[in-house]
């Protein structure tokens, strides 16, 4: 071949990987923008067993086509704790199984019925769908016109294999190495799959290879068993940053698949022709049925075998990863995975809001602390409340301004409308529980400067503050249980008259301490307690405005 037709095979060959890859991508985030919310939303209720958590993890990697996007989730939901690392594995595993179905897919219509004659059709009406902005089918539309876009791929990457397997010459040579050779597809496999980010476009393309008679049987084997390994680069990526037990869940899945693979690389022979057995047919005539049941029998065999050791594989992850450190409110750290960029938006979104609930917990704790300022005024809240109070203000401060830059690079994702809403209620309410915690800090000042001023109130008086201050808790709490639902009518109505009440006594408050100015009291001692009256009033408005963004 002449230097100019090198070139012309290597770029042809190139561009329809390109648009392989593109292709899965645009199905999958279709799918998980027209269902993908529901199923992430669904996933940590639905692990409640090892069955059912296997089960979600083969479904849902089903439905998205993704294995990659499904593991991320995992770990997304380990790090916040929306899931336990026992329960994850079993999700993990199923994930595996899963990513199955695109081989079958490849193999089933990718050549028997010339589906490539009906893709651009296909295509057709997909970009109908998102075009069509009132018919309200923009993710569905966008997987049919991946899913015609991979088979228009696999049609020029036969066509461009079949008519120049020079280029891809070196395989055979590699083959004929003799035993050296399956190693090296091991290893290969794993490669190209870390470089593609998906072992289903590997799978797809070993087939469509193994169709064009360029690579044989057992090399086929060994590239599926070395892109199982590969597939595992999601999982690591999304580890980075994340705490012990998300970690632990991307370790399991990289221990799981190395294992796998070297199980079956040792017992290739024997692998190899138990699938023989159980497919019908010579292997010559009908291998891309054979590597599509390699992969799945490769898979489920894996899982069959680890699936009893679960808890000894959990033990074994928590020796090798350290739990995290347990100093609490020092320093906050979110950082935001780059794997996200190939993945569902909602997943992210998911880990703020539950970052969100994690800083309302601690507004929660630093509002409950300051009761102890109210019924105890012997000086105890200073000492032994005070210094947490400043310590818990500071660590809300930085979780304001990380989860604000980690909700900015969420809208930078292709988000649809209804998530760029999700996430600019979460940037406002991030916001006003920063402000919140500033207001509580304002009040442990008060109550503290009170004590060391030795200020002195009518009891009655002071008494009035303890209901008002229970008003204002309240409605926090009446947030706090809400954060991440949405409010019916009734219920913001609910959390207005709890605002107006608050506003009400505000009122009879400032008019009490007016009443003892005017009687000669001390005008620094009823000033300071004003502001502090004005101050829980603003924790009431912060509550209400919560409620705003939660209103349906």
């Amino acid at each position: 071949m002449s230097v100019s037709s090198i070139i012309t095979t290597v770029l042809q060959i190139a561009g329809s990987l390109c648009f392989l890859l593109y292709g899965m991508k645009l199905m999958s985030d279709g799918i998980q923008k027209s269902t993908g919310e529901k199923l992430q939303s669904a996933l940590h209720f639905m692990t409640g067993n090892r069955l059912t958590g296997l089960l979600t993890g083969c479904l849902l990697t089903m439905i998205i086509q993704s294995s990659g996007a499904t593991t991320v989730m995992v770990i997304t939901f380990v790090n916040v704790s929306l899931i336990n690392l026992e329960q994850a594995i079993p999700v993990i595993f199923g994930a595996n199984i899963g990513t199955t179905v695109t081989g079958w897919i490849v193999a089933l219509f990718g050549f028997n019925f010339k589906i490539e004659v009906f893709a651009i059709p296909i295509f057709g009406v997909g970009y109908l769908l998102t075009a069509v902005r009132s018919w309200n089918k923009q993710g569905m539309g966008q997987a049919i016109m991946g899913f015609g876009l991979l088979f228009i791929a696999l049609g020029w990457l036969s066509s461009a294999i079949s008519t120049n397997a020079d280029a891809v010459a070196f395989l055979p040579a590699i083959q004929r190495l003799g035993v050296v050779s399956i190693p090296i597809g091991v290893v290969l496999g794993m490669i190209f799959t870390a470089l593609m980010h998906s072992s289903s476009a590997m799978s797809a393309i070993v087939i469509t290879m193994a169709y064009n008679r360029v690579v044989g049987w057992e090399f086929s084997a060994a590239l599926i068993i070395g892109s199982n390994i590969g597939s595992t680069i999601d999982s690591i990526m999304a580890a980075i940053g994340s705490n012990a037990n998300a970690k632990r869940a991307a370790l399991v899945h990289v221990l799981f698949n190395i294992a796998t693979a070297l199980i079956a690389l040792v017992f290739i022979t024997p692998f190899t022709r138990f699938v023989d057995f159980i497919v019908p047919g010579k292997v010559e005539d009908n291998i891309v049925f054979h590597i599509a049941m390699l992969n799945t029998v490769f898979k489920v065999g894996g899982t069959l075998l680890f699936m009893p050791w679960i808890k000894q594989i959990v033990g074994i992850t928590m020796k090798l990863v350290k739990d995290d450190d347990k100093a609490k409110f020092t320093t906050y750290k979110l950082e935001f995975p780059e794997a996200a960029v190939r993945n569902s938006p909602m997943t992210y979104i998911i880990t703020a809001q539950n970052e969100v609930c994690r800083m309302a917990d601690i507004a929660v704790q630093m509002f409950d602390s300051l009761q102890y300022g109210f019924q105890d005024r012997s000086g105890r809240f200073v000492t032994d409340h005070y210094d947490n109070l400043v310590q818990q203000e500071g660590y809300i401060d930085q979780m304001h301004e990380q989860i604000i830059n980690y909700l900015i690079r969420c809208e930078q994702l292709n988000v649809d409308i209804k998530q760029n809403d999700m996430i600019n209620s979460l940037i406002q309410i991030t916001s006003e529980l920063e402000s919140l915690s500033d207001d509580c800090l304002s009040i442990g000042v008060y109550i503290k400067r009170m004590t060391e001023k030795q200020y002195v109130y009518p009891q009655e008086d002071f008494n009035r503050l303890l209901p008002y201050l229970e008003l204002a808790r309240q409605l926090l709490q009446f947030v706090y249980k809400n954060l991440n639902k949405t409010l019916n009518e009734a219920q913001l109505e609910f959390a207005k008259e709890l605002e107006d009440q608050i506003d009400a006594e505000r009122k009879a408050l400032k008019k009490v301490a007016r009443s003892r100015l005017e009687g000669g009291a001390d005008v620094k001692a009823e000033l300071l307690y004003m502001d502090l009256v004005r101050q829980i009033e603003k924790t009431g408005d912060r509550c209400f405005a919560i409620a705003g963004q939660l209103k349906s």
